[in-house]
């Protein structure tokens, strides 16, 4: 059996009838590494020893009830393992090998008794759109290694779309996850802000990171979203409402919902490919029942100036606490306290890294702080009146994911800003605090994925898991797999 050709739900009911058992799924998981991950580099750290271990033990258990029982997956190398390396793709944590406690969502899949294959590749500290900011090596997209993943979820994405783990935690800044969902054509979730906690997520930008699954399927997704989901003490912005069972709203039935276009996501610098496809997928929603219109969103062409001012003030203040004193590496070349400090920071950031610090501290300094990070807040303020605006009409906000399908390696790493305006369809969303969801909706003449994105208002995954199944049932995108090396 294959990784490649089984849903979660299908994966239950072989181990609820003994067909397989857990350590088959491991052994296929690490098989799978072990053919391709040295084409697409989506691990940093493997977690063979213990993933082995749980799955001799989960065998040997006679209760099978829990949602993920057996599943094996892929966490995001920022998001906190207790005692497996945890590095943010930095230099600066290459060292930190024994974290001392696991981040809430962690915690969360263990009690459903997911197994941990191991860490995935990111963009240092999940700053970059491609992964090629990660200090160890950058990943490949499985469907053209010569093409990037995406960022900075982009071992996330690649992993699930190699068939290496079937499913993955990533986080989303700014399209993190959706970017490189879309990129490797795959399912990519960013929940509404605070649903899932971030306790043992290493912030980026406190106010706009979300965790967030990756999964080939959208009834995949909706399950693990119903595992990580809820409240959380630990975490202040941590939301308390009623997680309810997704997967039971992925009825396929869309009749009568009312879709909103804005015109500013088909706009001038969105690939004909790419929009041909998202009118393509609107034909097929109109076929099933449901209206669209075109909408403004006015104020998202603000949107990328504003996410870069709040996320790099934000990161600012988040990094300064790696110092070289408490965790991390420290520079061997100090010579006093201060020169420590200096050089610690100035060897470990790479240079994204260090490009957003000084840009947010900046922002923040005296004299700046009104004329920048003050009136990006009040633009954020605008943005997400714009959303509350159409939802009052509408049901779900459709467009594409991303302006272009995936570009190649090294094409854009030296050039920040066009990079930056990758994600401008995706920022806003993250500055709304709403959903969002990239799912596959065709390839384009070189055979790289498109991806589709759905937005749903505050709290109502249940709307945008809906949309996005009865587009997946009604048409064959997401059962199509990359040969590795080539196009699909």
């Amino acid at each position: 059996m294959s990784l490649f050709d089984h849903s979660i739900k299908e994966i239950e009911a072989k181990l609820h009838n003994n067909e397989i058992t857990v350590q088959d799924l491991v052994d296929e998981s690490y098989k799978r590494i072990n053919e391709v991950d040295d084409k697409v580099h989506a691990f940093l750290t493997l977690d063979e020893e213990n993933a082995r271990a749980k799955a001799k033990e989960l065998d040997e258990s006679t209760d099978k009830t829990e949602k993920l029982f057996g599943i094996p997956a892929g966490i995001k190398d920022n998001i906190v393992t207790k005692q497996l390396r945890t590095t943010c793709a930095s230099q600066f944590l290459r060292n930190f090998d024994d974290p001392l406690y696991d981040a809430t969502v962690v915690q969360k899949l263990a009690a459903e008794k997911s197994v941990t294959i191991g860490k995935l590749n990111m963009d240092e500290f999940a700053m970059g759109s491609s992964n090629e900011n990660s200090s160890f090596t950058p990943t490949r997209n499985p469907w053209n290694t010569d093409y990037v993943p995406g960022g900075s979820s982009g071992g996330s994405a690649a992993s699930v779309a190699a068939g290496e783990v079937l499913f993955s935690l990533g986080s989303d800044t700014g399209g993190s996850i959706r970017q490189p969902a879309a990129f490797c054509g795959v399912v990519g979730l960013k929940p509404t802000y605070g649903l899932v906690s971030r306790f043992g997520l290493v912030a980026f930008a406190s106010s706009l990171d979300q965790i967030g699954p990756l999964t080939r399927t959208v009834e995949d997704n909706a399950r693990v979203l119903e595992v990580i989901a809820g409240h959380d003490n630990m975490d202040s912005t941590s939301a308390n409402v009623e997680v309810p069972e997704y997967t039971k709203e992925l009825t396929g039935d869309v009749k009568g919902l009312k879709i909103a276009v804005p015109k500013e996501y088909l706009a001038e610098g969105v690939n004909p490919e790419v929009k041909e496809t998202v009118l393509n997928a609107l034909k097929v929603y109109e076929s099933l029942g449901a209206t669209w219109e075109e909408v403004s969103l006015p104020h998202s062409k603000y949107a990328v100036a504003a996410y870069y001012l709040l996320s790099s003030s934000e990161a600012s203040a988040n990094l300064a606490r790696f110092d070289g004193v408490r965790y991390g590496v420290r520079s061997e070349n100090a010579e006093n306290m201060i020169d420590m400090f200096k050089k610690s920071r100035s060897e470990g950031f790479g240079e994204e890294v260090k490009r957003r610090i000084m840009l947010g501290t900046f922002a923040l300094s005296s004299g700046y702080y009104d004329a920048y990070y003050k009136k990006a807040q009040k633009v954020r303020t605008l943005i997400k009146n714009d959303f509350d605006k159409i939802f009052e009409d509408y049901d779900v906000v459709i467009g594409p994911t991303t302006p272009t399908p995936a570009f190649k390696v090294g094409e854009k790493i030296d050039d920040p800003l066009t990079m930056y305006a990758n994600d401008i369809l995706t920022i806003p969303v993250n500055l709304a605090g709403v959903p969002g969801i990239s799912i596959p909706c065709g390839f384009s003449e070189n055979g790289l994925p498109i991806g589709l994105q759905i937005i749903g208002e505050h709290f109502d995954e249940s709307t945008v898991y809906r949309t996005a199944h009865a587009y997946e049932k009604a048409t064959d995108h997401h059962t199509k797999r990359p040969q590795l090396g080539g196009a699909n």
